[in-house]
């Protein structure tokens, strides 16, 4: 662990912070939305409609309809909620899974090269991005 960040953990935030600052046109916010929709959506399976509203910090008007345009993707499945009968469960399909991983390669490489870094060099590349995090 350097200054509280593995190289992974630093990876991940590198590599989020290195898309928003690239990714500014409307398919690279749409494609950041989609992306945040199947995160909280896999850290929740079986998820309901309020919990990835609540992840992602917007109405769950605005999530359903993202939602049905996932599911009409392919990306992900509604089924009922075995618990509740009345309540729907998100799920990723396993084309869902496979968007979310070809991100997370990414990440597995940038941390392949973080971890040659010296402690001295990746402290600075945390101070970078903690500095790139403000600036968004």
């Amino acid at each position: 662990m350097i200054g509280g960040s593995t190289p992974e953990a630093l990876a991940a935030r590198f590599t989020g912070v290195a898309h928003m600052w690239v990714a500014d046109g409307p398919a690279q916010r749409t494609e950041r939305a989609r992306r945040q929709l199947l995160n909280a959506i896999a850290a929740n399976e079986p998820a309901t409609l309020n919990q990835v509203a609540k992840s992602v910090a917007r109405g769950a008007p605005a999530v359903s309809r993202s939602v049905d345009t996932l599911v009409r993707s392919g990306l992900v499945e509604r089924m009922q909620d075995p618990a509740h009968r009345r309540r729907l469960a998100l799920r990723l399909t396993q084309a869902g899974r496979e968007r979310l991983s070809s991100r997370t390669a990414g990440n597995a490489n940038l941390q392949t090269k973080l971890e040659r870094l010296a402690n001295s060099e990746l402290r600075a590349v945390e101070r970078a991005i903690e500095i790139l995090e403000r600036g968004l």
